[in-house]
């Protein structure tokens, strides 16, 4: 008996995603652990060396990133499902999408110092994240333009689609796409976003955890529009490249 076409295979694999829960879980556990792998495998060879550090994490984001993709081919869907829409620029919308990403900057960072201020008065705990691993940046002007144009690609853009728009969307269709799935979707997010910043430290956690809340719920108020979101985790990426690079 001849084995099906391989176009069959993906186009049942594309449906069984679409429809069957038990391969919509299995495509948020393979985005996940699979990368989760990879840093597991690889972080011990980059020693105490915080470049090499970042960079294993950054490729371990982009895999993720090709993963989702590949997840989207095979359930046929663009990039405007999951709010990257590609229309025609105008300086009206552009202006409206300007404000609104600003308006996300402050609501995103108001979460954040919430998490220190809940960090500090329920635990006693430092409120600053420990953010000893961008070091590498201090004093390096070079070094910091690289790394901000990566980190607008890997963590401005891609955590947006990887932790906003990929894990609300697919545990949203996972409860059933109802209300109630909604809200634990992005509680479940904003938690997973947290925790993956655990190089920054318990404090760290918390405060990503709370910022991931705040982008959560504007991602579905705003009614999916992930630019916003996109330009707003530009700004805060900037703030605290910056940072970095002065000492502060």
């Amino acid at each position: 008996m001849n084995p099906p076409p391989t176009s069959g295979v993906l186009s049942y694999t594309g449906q069984q995603l679409k429809t069957n829960k038990l391969y919509q879980l299995g495509e948020i556990l393979l985005v996940f652990l699979l990368p989760l792998a990879f840093i597991w495998l690889l972080l011990p060879l980059a020693e105490e060396n915080s470049l090499k550090q970042q960079a294993i994490v950054w490729v371990a984001n982009l895999l993720m990133l090709l993963l989702i993709w590949t997840g989207m081919r095979l359930r046929r869907e663009s990039p405007a499902d999951f709010g990257l829409h590609m229309r025609s620029f105008s300086f009206r919308a552009g202006m409206k999408t300007l404000l609104l990403s600003l308006l996300v900057f402050v609501l995103a960072m108001a979460g954040f110092m919430l998490g220190a201020a809940i960090m500090i008065n329920f635990t006693g705990m430092p409120q600053t994240a420990d953010m000893s691993g961008y070091d590498f940046l201090r004093n390096n002007f070079g070094l910091f333009l690289l790394s901000l144009l990566g980190v607008y690609l890997v963590s401005s853009f891609g955590e947006e689609v990887i932790y906003r728009a990929f894990l609300i969307n697919r545990l949203t269709q996972l409860g059933g796409s109802s209300k109630t799935a909604k809200v634990v979707a992005v509680m479940l997010s904003a938690i997973v976003f947290g925790l993956v910043h655990y190089s920054w430290g318990p404090t760290g956690i918390v405060q990503t955890a709370c910022m991931g809340l705040v982008l959560g719920i504007c991602y579905l108020r705003l009614k999916k529009r992930l630019w916003i979101l996109v330009l707003a985790h530009a700004y805060m990426d900037t703030l605290l490249f910056v940072q970095m690079y002065l000492g502060a």
